[in-house]
């Protein structure tokens, strides 16, 4: 039996540039980012006979995210996340709770969240599926 909800109705895309990751394991990253991010899943096709999906819609902070499983029979083979980092841009009362929630989830922190050279608060984490993400807000006023 399919324990997946059924398919949503098309969401509204937001932000002008749309990140879109495929992992291995898409509906699982989107439970996580869910968790880890306040994610929302606004839409998906439903999984294949091998459990896969070729999209999911997320909203993340205002944003759009779209993920999809790898299908390298249709020239869409595995390759590890590299060279990347999706970047929240978060309010300076919003980080330290946005920070707390994905290592919670199961982030691992690359960089811990600090004030960097250019005067922000910033840190760079990567989650289960090997994908790095960096959150940056300005430093509160005193």
């Amino acid at each position: 039996m399919n324990d997946q909800p059924q398919t949503q109705p098309a969401a509204k895309v937001l932000g002008g540039l749309t990140p879109y990751l495929q992992l291995d394991g898409a509906f699982k990253a989107s439970e996580f980012y869910q968790k880890a991010f306040g994610a929302e899943q606004v839409f998906f096709y439903p999984p294949d006979e091998k459990g896969r999906t070729m999209h999911i819609h997320l909203h993340i902070n205002g944003s759009t995210l779209m993920i999809s499983d790898f299908y390298p029979e249709h020239g869409m083979a595995a390759v590890k996340p590299q060279g990347f980092t999706m970047q929240l841009h978060l309010g300076s009362d919003d980080i330290d709770a946005w920070w707390q929630r994905a290592v919670d989830a199961g982030c691992t922190v690359g960089t811990p969240l600090q004030v960097m050279f250019w005067g922000d608060r910033w840190g760079q984490l990567t989650d289960p599926f090997g994908v790095e993400w960096a959150m940056n807000a300005p430093v509160k006023a005193a």
